[in-house]
């Protein structure tokens, strides 16, 4: 049989042009152009909806110390980020049996669930009954709002349409377990597994999964802490609808309905020793790394610190304990900061005695210094010059410079003269200015600019810490750090580094030394400032191993005898720290009724108590590139000379010395023999107490006396008690 192709085209072409035919194509052509636009209208809709950014979850940043001991958890939303497979299959499960069963075979709508739904919605004649998905859920915490509303619901839609086009099944449930909130202000399945367990997501069994996947529902009505009836009631439908999907077996089922919930919480981590130590992390986040505090709240980062939390609790318990706080009203307030003297990381830190994140920090906040200034401004810039050693004498008498300024010492006893050494022990107010006033302010404002302490204050009273701005605890810590450290100082820091939320060091923290002071005269500081805290204004307090430091405290502006600011500033071979105690406001009713001896056994007993629990070193040790210094001289008061003449055979005709001699061999006596004019210098001794005049004469008589003398200093001491021969 033979085909026309033109007569068959012709007949179909005619068939086309018959109405119903041409209709019904147009109307399919029409359906298919609308679908297709429609389906594509889901999608910019859905588009719109979903931000990428909104995946970018909030997670809790975690402070450590560098052993990776967790001391805090900063969060807007207690959450730590796991990937899929760090999640066990049973616990993917437990989530799907409960809230998607279809998860694995819709396309992020469930219309089945949809047309149940509706049903209920159209009899009870409003939104009663939701048919979300797991990708609709997700949608909806991120981008939406928990209303019933229609339009919500068309976007919730949109949205989970396009996920699900854009995202593997995988991704949409790895999101969806890392958004949902499980109550007690826990996000996540990772947090919410150690919260509720003590363990990672990685270890939990089937039933811990299932009474998870039994809270994101209702957290508070299921709370396992709150209605632990409640909450395995509902754990033990989630078990049901496990086996219903042939996820576990009817005999396991069973099993696991049949067991306790087996929570493993924690004590809670009420931490306010803390808090002052978090806020110097977010102060210097922001200045120094330029991320901001919302940023950490959120962003999941690792801040690995230089925080001891040893010393970090002994001097938050140590500032609760109200002996060290007896000011005339309430409110004494007071500061600690500690740092490692090798590297200068802040190792703890008391912003305040009740200090919460975000209130008034005192480490930072300057106050009159006193007389811990003396070293920093005076002595250690002196002992700079070749013209000036430990043992040089300074003048100590009361004296009137320009402007008519007036130092006193503070208990009114002058000596004429008295060697660094004990100026400084002593704390001596008069020779501290004098010697200001002959190295010049200008000079020593340039060692304290060295050290980070900048000041616009033009007058003497600069060497006893009278200043117009004040300085800050940390400031003190930093420029005393200058002693143990060979001379030289850097900007303390907390931070060591920053690790962002997938492990990458964004931020790191190293030290710059500035060379202020020579290692001779470091070394020279902290044997004079040991010997403060020995045998001179620091010796309140007990501490068993070597200790320097200075004391300073400055007098109420207008109460006789009462104290505005108390200070400390000392350090050990391992640390350097700061105490300040005051008021933030001092008046005639608020004011400190002791001195300085209250903040220096205040940092002893931080001292003691984390020698307690970690042994601290119990002696300096001596740089090999510098000279030690010797111990000072003690000159005695000799009254017990004598004089006895002896004739020998063979020695002939002596006068015979004797006196009582200090302990101290490095002592010069001195002997004079009195002449019809005064008296003539005939001999020195070192350490011995006896001397024999060989030129005595068997007929005269002779009066003598002794004289010590300090080699050290240059001074001579008091006159002994004459003695003659007979």
């Amino acid at each position: 049989m033979k085909f026309d192709s033109k007569e068959i085209l012709h007949k179909s072409l005619k068939k086309l042009k018959h109405p119903a035919v041409k209709w019904g194509l147009i109307f399919s052509a029409t359906t298919i152009l609308i679908s297709i636009i429609g389906f594509y209208l889901i999608l910019l809709g859905g588009k719109m909806v979903v931000d990428e950014k909104g995946f970018v979850l909030s997670e809790a940043t975690v402070i450590e110390t560098v052993d990776g001991v967790e001391v805090a958890t900063l969060y807007s939303e207690n959450r730590t980020f796991v990937s899929i497979d760090q999640i066990p299959k049973h616990v993917q499960d437990a989530f799907i049996a409960i809230e998607d069963k279809r998860f694995y075979d819709h396309a992020g709508v469930d219309f089945f669930s949809v047309l149940r739904a509706l049903y209920k919605d159209i009899i009870a004649f409003d939104k009663v009954e939701g048919a979300s998905t797991i990708t609709q859920q997700l949608v909806k915490n991120i981008y939406l709002t928990n209303d019933k509303a229609w339009l919500r619901k068309t976007q919730e839609v949109m949205g989970a349409i396009y996920l699900e086009r854009e995202f593997s099944k995988e991704k949409i449930l790895e999101y969806y377990l890392n958004e949902i909130y499980f109550g007690h202000g826990v996000y996540g399945i990772e947090k919410a597994a150690q919260f509720y367990f003590g363990k990672s997501v990685q270890n939990l069994t089937v039933s811990e999964g299932a009474l998870l996947a039994g809270l994101p529902k209702a957290p508070s009505n299921y709370s396992p802490i709150d209605y632990p009836e409640k909450a395995i009631q509902r754990r033990n439908i989630v078990l049901s609808s496990m086996q219903q999907l042939n996820m576990i077996n009817a005999e396991e089922m069973v099993a696991l309905q049949g067991r306790t919930m087996g929570l493993q919480q924690g004590e809670p981590k009420n931490r306010p020793w803390i808090e002052t130590y978090v806020d110097l992390v977010l102060k210097e986040a922001e200045e120094r790394h330029h991320i901001s505090r919302n940023e950490i709240y959120r962003g999941g980062y690792k801040i690995v610190t230089g925080i001891n939390p040893v010393v970090q609790q002994a001097a938050y318990e140590a500032f609760q304990d109200d002996q060290y706080f007896t000011g005339t009203g309430e409110g004494q307030e007071g500061a600690f900061v500690l740092l490692d003297a090798k590297t200068g990381t802040i190792v703890a830190a008391i912003g305040g005695r009740q200090f919460q994140r975000g209130d008034l920090n005192r480490v930072f906040v300057n106050r009159q210094p006193g007389s811990v200034m003396k070293p920093l401004a005076v002595y250690g810039p002196a002992l700079e010059m070749e013209k000036y050693s430990p043992y040089s004498m300074l003048k100590d008498e009361q004296m009137t410079y320009n402007g008519g300024y007036i130092p006193k010492n503070y208990d009114n006893q002058y000596l004429g003269e008295v060697s660094m050494y004990e100026a400084l022990q002593k704390s001596k107010n008069a020779p501290a200015v004098w010697l200001l006033n002959e190295i010049s302010l200008d000079y020593s404002k340039e060692y304290l600019s060295q050290m980070g302490i900048n000041l616009p204050d033009e007058n003497l009273a600069l060497a006893l810490g009278g200043l117009s701005e004040g300085v800050t605890p940390l400031q003190m810590a930093k420029a005393y750090r200058s002693f143990i450290h060979d001379g030289k100082v850097t900007d303390p820091y907390a931070i060591l580094h920053i690790e962002d939320r997938k492990g990458n060091v964004i931020a790191t923290s190293e030290a710059v030394d500035t060379k202020v002071f020579s290692s001779q005269t470091a070394w020279n500081m902290t044997k004079m400032l040991k010997a403060v805290v020995e045998q001179g204004t620091g010796t309140a307090g007990d501490y068993n191993k070597e200790l320097a430091g200075k004391t300073g405290s400055t007098e109420h502006p207008t109460l006789v005898n009462r104290m505005k600011d108390v200070w400390f500033v000392g350090y050990t071979p391992e640390y350097v720290g700061a105490v300040w105690l005051g008021y933030d406001k001092t008046d005639e009713e608020h004011y400190l009724t002791e001195g300085s001896s209250v903040p220096t056994a205040l940092f002893k007993q931080i001292l003691s108590e984390v020698d307690n629990q970690v042994e601290l070193a119990a002696a300096f040790q001596k740089p090999n590139n510098v000279e030690d210094l010797p111990e000072p001289i003690t000159l005695p008061v000799i009254q017990d000379l004598t004089a006895e003449k002896s004739f020998g055979f063979l020695s002939g005709v002596r006068a015979t010395l004797q006196w009582s001699v200090a302990t101290d061999e490095r002592i010069i006596y001195r002997i004079y023999e009195k002449t019809s004019d005064g008296s003539r210098l005939i001999a020195e001794v070192k350490g011995k107490s006896r001397y024999e005049d060989k030129e005595a004469s068997i007929f005269d008589e002779k009066t003598y006396y002794v004289v010590p003398f300090n080699p050290l200093t240059g001074q001579v001491g008091q006159k002994s008690n004459e003695a003659s021969t007979d």
